[in-house]
């Protein structure tokens, strides 16, 4: 949209709503206008990761069919892309299963005093 297309929808905007609802009208829209870009920035994250997660996938397949030797550069970070995520995965599961058995141990003793 150009500047006069702009002047002429507020002009219109102006005689159709008048001058005290025009405001309002313009609030609206711009918040209309925010919700869909935000949304469709998600969507467009959200598309990008799994476009990346279908990519290492495709990787790790043509790795498994070399038997992971003599592997292309791009096979190769792919393949410690993923052995990074699986492992963070794992630490985190681990972290979280110490911490419940810490939570759990502390419980018990307090069982166990009363």
């Amino acid at each position: 949209m150009g500047m006069w297309e702009l002047v002429v929808i507020g002009i219109v905007g102006l005689v159709v709503l008048g001058p005290e609802r025009l405001p309002v009208a313009i609030r609206t829209v711009s918040r209309w206008i925010k919700t869909l870009k935000s949304l469709a920035n998600s969507v467009k994250a959200e598309v990008s990761e799994e476009l990346r997660v279908q990519e290492l996938h495709d990787n790790l397949k043509k790795a498994e069919q070399q038997n992971l030797t003599d592997l292309a550069p791009e096979l190769k970070e792919s393949l410690d892309e993923l052995k990074k995520a699986a492992e963070s995965v794992t630490h985190s599961y681990k972290r979280n299963d110490e911490a419940d058995l810490v939570e759990d141990s502390k419980i018990e003793n307090k069982n166990e005093i009363k």
